[in-house]
C-alpha cells in the first residue's frame, strides 16, 4: 500500500519486493551527450572495439533489471499522488536532542519529531528508503547503453528496450511521472519542509543521456521509436519545461553559481533541443555563457565554487563534466564554440581538467575525472601524448571503458584490452575469441574503422568498472 509523506514505518521497505538494488557506473553521476553525427555515421576507430563491447555487455546487464518508474516506492509526497516524484535531501541527518525520549525512537518518530541538520558532503543513508533519484539515475544510464547498443549492433532489440523505458516513466499511464520537481529533496523533520529544495532539480541532470539517445532514435529511424512515442515524450517535456523556467524552485536552482547552475542549463537546453526550440535552447546556452560560467573558472584553471566543497575533487569533476556535456549541446545546435569560450579570467574548460589532473583524489575515487580527460583530449587534441599517458598510467584498461568509444579521436596507448566472459575489462589481449582484435568477437573491422561490435557477447556476471552502490546517483 502507498504511504503518504507523512513519513510512516519504511524499515522494512529494504527487504521488499519494490526496494532497489543495483549498481551504477561513474558515468551515472555526471550527464552526458551522445555525439550524434559520430554515433549514427557510424566511422568508428578500431582501437574502440572493446569499447563497443563493453557498452553490449552494459545494455544487456541494465535489461535484466527495470522497468523504472516513479510508482516504484512505498511513500509518495504529501499529494497523496504516487505519479509524483520524491526525494529526500541526502545531505540531512537527525539531531534528535529536541525530543527529549526516553525511549529509543522508532524510524518514523525520527522523520517527524526531530530536528534535521545539514553535513556537507555526507550522506545519509536512509536517503534510498525513498529512491526515485537513484531509479532516475539507472533509467538514464539504461537507455543511454541501450540506444549505444543498438547503433553498435544494428539490432532493434535495444532501441525497443530503450523506448520501452521511455514511455514507461514518462508517458505510460499507469506509471508516468508529474512534469514537475515539486518533491525533490524534501528535508524531513519536525523542522524540514513541505516541498522540495531548489538543488531537487539536480535530481534530473542525467536527463540529457536520454534526450540525445532519443536523437540517436530519431536520426536512425529506429522502428521502436514511433511516432506516437515521440509525439507523447514532446509533450511532456513541453510541460515540464513550463515548471523548469517558470517555477521559483527551479529559478531558485538556475541562479546557482556551481554545478547547480551548470547542470541546470544543461538539463533545459537538452529538452528545448528535444521539443525543437532551437531558438531557446541556444539562448538558454548563451545565458549560460555569459552567465554563471563567467566565474566558474579561474587564470589558473581552478573552479573555486567546487573547490570549497567538502569533496573538492568530485566536485571539480562534476562541474567540469556540466561544461563538457553543454558544449556537446552547442556542438549539436552549431550555434556556438563552447570549447573556445573563455571565463572572465581568460579559462576555459581545458583548463579547469588540467588543473583537475594536478588535484590528489584522496578518499575520493580518482575514475570520476577520466571520461572528463578523454573529452577534452577528443577536443583540443593530444600531440604530446599527456592525456593518454595520464589515463594510462592511472587505469591500463581505459581503452576497454564505455566512455572511450564516444570520446575519439584519442589514443589507446598502445595498450591491449579485451572483455572476459564474465564482463570484466582485462589488459593484455585476451583469446580469439574476447579479443579486441578480434574480428569474431567484434563485428567487422576495416583498416582503423570498424562498423560495430556483435551483439551475441556475454552479459554474465557483469559489472561496469568503477561501479558504486544504489542510491548515491545524484552528488550535490
Amino acid at each position: 500500500m502507498l504511504r503518504s509523506l507523512a513519513f510512516v514505518s519504511v524499515a522494512a521497505l529494504a527487504h521488499s519486493a519494490n526496494a532497489i538494488s543495483y549498481f551504477i557506473d561513474a558515468s551515472s553521476y555526471i550527464s552526458d551527450w551522445i555525439p550524434v553525427n559520430y554515433t549514427t555515421e557510424g566511422n568508428w576507430p578500431s582501437s574502440t572495439l572493446a569499447a563497443q563491447q563493453e557498452i553490449v555487455k552494459a545494455a544487456d546487464y541494465w535489461n535484466q533489471q527495470g522497468p523504472w518508474s516513479v510508482m516504484n516506492k512505498s511513500i509518495i509526497a504529501p499529494t497523496g499522488d504516487p505519479h509524483d516524484y520524491l526525494s529526500w535531501s541526502p545531505y540531512w541527518w537527525p539531531d534528535c536532542s529536541n525530543v527529549h525520549n526516553t525511549t529509543e525512537l522508532t524510524q518514523d518518530q525520527i522523520m517527524t519529531q526531530c530536528n534535521y541538520y545539514q553535513r556537507d558532503g555526507q550522506f545519509n543513508p536512509d536517503r534510498t528508503l525513498v529512491n526515485d533519484t537513484g531509479s532516475f539515475a539507472v533509467l538514464s544510464s539504461s537507455v543511454f547503453y541501450n540506444v549505444l547498443a543498438y547503433r553498435i549492433t544494428g539490432d532493434d532489440t535495444y532501441a525497443g528496450k530503450a523506448s520501452h523505458l521511455i514511455d514507461t516513466w514518462f508517458v505510460n499511464n499507469d506509471t508516468f511521472m508529474n512534469p514537475n520537481l515539486e518533491y525533490s529533496q524534501v528535508i524531513r523533520g519536525a523542522n524540514g519542509t513541505k516541498t522540495g529544495a531548489h538543488t531537487g532539480v539536480l535530481d534530473l541532470h542525467c536527463i540529457t543521456k536520454i534526450v540525445s539517445g532519443i536523437l540517436v532514435m530519431r536520426a536512425m529511424g529506429a522502428q521502436a521509436w514511433t511516432a506516437t512515442l515521440d509525439s507523447a515524450m514532446v509533450e511532456w517535456t513541453k510541460k515540464y519545461l513550463v515548471w523548469l523556467t517558470t517555477n521559483p524552485i527551479a529559478m531558485e536552482e538556475k541562479a546557482a553559481k556551481n554545478n547547480h547552475g551548470s547542470f541546470y542549463y544543461s538539463q533545459t537546453a537538452s529538452l528545448q533541443i528535444l521539443v525543437g526550440d532551437y531558438t531557446a535552447a541556444t539562448a538558454t546556452l548563451n545565458e549560460f555563457y555569459e552567465g554563471i560560467y563567467q566565474a566558474q573558472i579561474t587564470k589558473t584553471g581552478e573552479q573555486p565554487f567546487e573547490a570549497e566543497r567538502t569533496r573538492g575533487y568530485h566536485y571539480r569533476s562534476y562541474n567540469a563534466g556540466a561544461v563538457i556535456t553543454l558544449n556537446r549541446i552547442a556542438d549539436y545546435l552549431k550555434a556556438m564554440n563552447g570549447w573556445e569560450t573563455k571565463t572572465s579570467a581568460g579559462a576555459d574548460i581545458q583548463d579547469a581538467v588540467d588543473f583537475a589532473m594536478t588535484v590528489q583524489p584522496d578518499d575520493e575515487g580518482p575514475t570520476e575525472a577520466y571520461p572528463n580527460i578523454a573529452a577534452i583530449a577528443s577536443q583540443y587534441g593530444d600531440a604530446d601524448g599527456k592525456y593518454a599517458s595520464f589515463l594510462a598510467s592511472k587505469e591500463k584498461t581505459y581503452p576497454g571503458q564505455a566512455w572511450f568509444f564516444w570520446n575519439q579521436p584519442l589514443s589507446d596507448s598502445g595498450l591491449q584490452v579485451h572483455i572476459d566472459d564474465t564482463g570484466n575489462i582485462l589488459a593484455g589481449p585476451g583469446s580469439s575469441t574476447n579479443s579486441a582484435s578480434s574480428s569474431s568477437a567484434t563485428g567487422s573491422s576495416n583498416g582503423n574503422k570498424n562498423n560495430g561490435a556483435s551483439s551475441s557477447v556475454s552479459s554474465s556476471g557483469w559489472m561496469l568498472m568503477g561501479a558504486v552502490a544504489a542510491g548515491i546517483a545524484t552528488l550535490l
